[in-house]
C-alpha cells in the first residue's frame, strides 16, 4: 500500500508513547514517562505526533496499538482510544502485544524460536514462544517463589513446541532462563547484560511497523482487545447492585 500512513500508541506502562509512521518510516515519535494521567495525556500526544509532519487524522490508513500485557488500567486506555478513533475514521485498528514486539526487535543471532520473558505481578513472569514472527501458542506464565527457576522451565513449555527446540531467549530474565533450558542458547547466554534492565520499554514504532504488515498482507484484522495473560487481582464488589429503575 503506498504512501502507508499509520498511527501507533502504547500506555501499557508508565508512560505515553506514540508514533507516526509513513511509507515505512517512522517519521515522529513522542515518550513521556509517567504513573497516572495516560487518558487526559494520549490524544493531545496523537495530535502533537501528526502535527510535526503536518498530518491529519483524516489521512490515516490505520490505527496501531500496544495490548499488553502490562498495566490494567493503562491497557484499557489505549484500546479505548484505538477503537474510538478507528469507529470514528472508519479505518482499522490493529492490536499487537508487547511479546511480539519484542520479539520483532531481537537479534537475528537469536534464531527462529525465540522465547520472549516479559515481567509480571510479584513472583510471575509471563512467556511466549515464537517461530519465526508467528507465536507457537498463547502466552504463559512461570512461578519464581522460592527456588527461582531450577524448577525446570522446560516443563511450562507449551505442547505446540513439538519437536522444535528454543534456540533463542529475549526480554526481562532471559539469562536465567537460558541457563535452566540448557545452556545452548546462542546469544542469550553471551547477553547477560539484559538481565540489568529495570523494565521493558514499548517502542511504538515496533508496533507501527508490525501492524503494516499485517494491514498490507490482506488477512482479517480482529479488533483490538487487551491481552492480560493472568486476570486482574481486584475481586468483584460483594455490595449488591443498585436497582435500576423503569
Amino acid at each position: 500500500m503506498a504512501d502507508l500512513r499509520l498511527l501507533a500508541f502504547d500506555t501499557s506502562g508508565p508512560h505515553c508513547a506514540a508514533s507516526l509512521l509513513i511509507n515505512g518510516t517512522n517519521v515522529a515519535a513522542a515518550r513521556e514517562e509517567m504513573k497516572q494521567g495516560q487518558a487526559e495525556r494520549l490524544i493531545p500526544m496523537l495530535e502533537d505526533v501528526m502535527a510535526r509532519e503536518g498530518a491529519v487524522w483524516e489521512e490515516l490508513d490505520a490505527i496501531a496499538v500496544g495490548i499488553g500485557p502490562g498495566n490494567f488500567t493503562g491497557i484499557r486506555i489505549a484500546v479505548s482510544a484505538a477503537r474510538g478513533l478507528a469507529l470514528g475514521l472508519g479505518i482499522p485498528a490493529i492490536g499487537v502485544s508487547t511479546f511480539e514486539a519484542v520479539r520483532d526487535d531481537a537479534p537475528a543471532r537469536l534464531g527462529d524460536i525465540v522465547m520472549v520473558m516479559l515481567p509480571g505481578p510479584r513472583d510471575v513472569e509471563y512467556f511466549q514462544v515464537f517461530d519465526g514472527p508467528d507465536p507457537v501458542a498463547a502466552p504463559g506464565m512461570l512461578d519464581t517463589r522460592g527456588s527461582g527457576y531450577s524448577f525446570g522451565t522446560a516443563r511450562a513449555l507449551p505442547d505446540a513446541l513439538g519437536h522444535r527446540k528454543i534456540t533463542g531467549v529475549t526480554g526481562l530474565k532471559a539469562y536465567p532462563v537460558a541457563v535452566d533450558l540448557g545452556g545452548d542458547i546462542p546469544g542469550s547466554i553471551s547477553q547477560p547484560e539484559s538481565d540489568r534492565l529495570e523494565k521493558i520499554v514499548v517502542n511504538p514504532a515496533t508496533l507501527a511497523r508490525i501492524a503494516a504488515r499485517r494491514l498490507t498482507a490482506g488477512a482479517p484484522i480482529p479488533r483490538p482487545a487487551p491481552l492480560y495473560v493472568r486476570p486482574a487481582d481486584a475481586a468483584p464488589s460483594s455490595d449488591p447492585p443498585p436497582v435500576i429503575l423503569p
